[in-house]
């Protein structure tokens, strides 16, 4: 039992001093990721004006 403890008490401090992520990497995921977002909003922007103005000009038939 001592054994099992030893062996999990090295994988945990070998688990929490693990420092290899790569800061410049994780940093252009983040820029991609608000690309990405910025680009969905837009889109969804553009689709809701498209369908507004699809609205608008159906009720302004019905008017005439």
């Amino acid at each position: 039992m001592k054994k099992v403890f030893a062996i999990l008490a090295v994988a945990g401090f070998m688990a929490a001093c693990n420092s290899g992520e790569d800061k410049a990497k994780l940093a252009a995921d983040s820029a991609r990721i608000a690309d990405s977002t910025k680009a969905a909003i837009a889109a969804d922007s553009a689709a809701k004006a498209a369908a507004d103005t699809t609205t608008k000009a159906a009720m302004d038939t019905t008017k005439k």
